[in-house]
């Protein structure tokens, strides 16, 4: 029997959460609030690769929705959302930045993008 090439994920909110929080990033990096720009100068990220940021973090969120309707699209999409912000974690590191952007912020993104991982990952597994 020939596999279809759509396959849905369901239930949609757990892409559909981390989308909107991935939109909400977006909005605050397009022209950076305050703590963000703080955020961005202390771990040393580059002005010129602010205005990527933005497209990266829509680019996601588009990412995430588009996978309701085509699993692979959400897994990958996940786990490149676990590879950003494992970079993420890895520069509040490297500038030795402990405070609230990486044990709120860098480090609460990372598990929720982990968890979704996980789950698209156990859905694949298990179908």
């Amino acid at each position: 029997m020939m596999r279809t090439l759509r396959r849905r994920v369901r239930p949609r909110w757990p892409l559909l959460t981390l989308a909107g929080i991935s939109v909400g990033d977006a909005l605050l990096c397009v022209k950076p609030a305050g703590f963000v720009r703080d955020c961005l100068l202390d771990v040393g990220l580059p002005r010129a690769v602010w205005p990527v940021l933005p497209v990266v973090k829509t680019a996601a969120a588009a990412g995430l929705v588009a996978g309701t309707e085509y699993e692979p699209l959400a897994r990958a999409t996940a786990w490149s959302l676990v590879v950003y912000f494992g970079l993420a974690m890895g520069s509040h590191l490297r500038a030795r930045d402990f405070g609230r952007n990486l044990f709120v912020n860098a480090t609460g993104m990372m598990i929720s993008s982990c968890a979704l991982t996980a789950w698209l990952e156990h859905r694949r597994a298990t179908s």
